[in-house]
């Protein structure tokens, strides 16, 4: 394709009407204007350079791996593909049943299994009758067999009261919202009952959460602390936290003091 602009012919005065003339003026106007396109173009272009990447380690990493898939015998050029590992090879399995075919063609031999895992949730209520044997002895006294220590004095297994505390604290599912629940697993438990459960009988808890801040601050070169304040039952209580990257205590208060703090520090010690 020629780039060159053509010329215009030259007209006798006869040939010029006025027609002509002003096709030409317009002709004349747009290559003005096509000559300061170009100039601003080249201008553009003498300034803008093209920007230069940095090189990501992605693509030498890549060189690594086609050099060494290279060096193993595989010059293809592609790629080598990773072993997948499958999301189900150690999962525990609960229960199995082996489904033979509905017809089995005379003279077929048996070839081994296509194992398929399927992954299912079970919440059911489990109730267990605990019967506890009574004897008379002769001097007419009672001995009696003993529940196991785990549920003295309860009527809620641990598996449902860890339940119970995972979905209220864990889940933040309110209690009105969690009793429903309860009793739509037909569990038998009412709502001063299922109160219970979530804030009494926790001494382990709170044993634990009390020697977390002693052990952090053995294992600790530094500290961070912070407290955060909130209205409650009329009056501004206090959130007041310590720790790092290795753990975080908490504890609630009516003060911000700094006799405070180093009280709750002291706590640790």
């Amino acid at each position: 394709m020629n780039s060159s602009r053509p010329s215009l012919p030259n007209l006798s005065e006869e040939d010029r009407t006025p027609v002509v003339d002003s096709l030409l003026e317009f002709i004349q106007w747009q290559s003005d204007r096509l000559d300061a396109l170009e100039n601003e173009i080249q201008d553009f272009r003498k300034q803008t350079k093209k920007p230069r990447f940095r090189a990501s380690g992605m693509d030498k990493k890549t060189d690594d791996d086609e050099g060494d898939s290279g060096s193993s015998g595989q010059s293809n050029g592609k790629k080598p593909r990773r072993l997948r590992r499958h999301k189900k090879a150690n999962l525990p399995v609960h229960d199995e049943t082996i489904i033979h075919p509905e017809s089995i063609p005379e003279g077929s031999r048996f070839k081994g299994y296509q194992d398929i895992l399927v992954q299912d949730l079970v919440i059911k209520p489990h109730t267990t009758r605990y019967r506890l044997a009574q004897y008379r002895t002769p001097n007419g006294t009672y001995v009696s067999g003993q529940l196991p220590e785990g549920i003295r004095g309860k009527h809620w297994g641990s598996t449902l009261h860890s339940f119970i505390l995972y979905q209220y604290h864990h889940q933040h599912v309110t209690q009105p919202l969690l009793l429903e629940q309860l009793h739509e697993l037909q569990i038998a438990i009412s709502s001063g009952q299922l109160n219970n459960l979530i804030t009494e009988g926790l001494d382990t808890f709170h044993d634990e959460k009390d020697s977390l801040l002693a052990a952090g601050l053995a294992q600790s070169s530094y500290i961070q602390a912070d407290d955060t304040g909130a209205r409650h039952a009329g009056r501004t209580g206090y959130c007041t936290h310590i720790g790092n990257e290795l753990f975080a205590w908490f504890e609630s208060t009516e003060s911000k003091s700094r006799i405070n703090f180093l009280s709750l520090l002291q706590q640790g010690r």
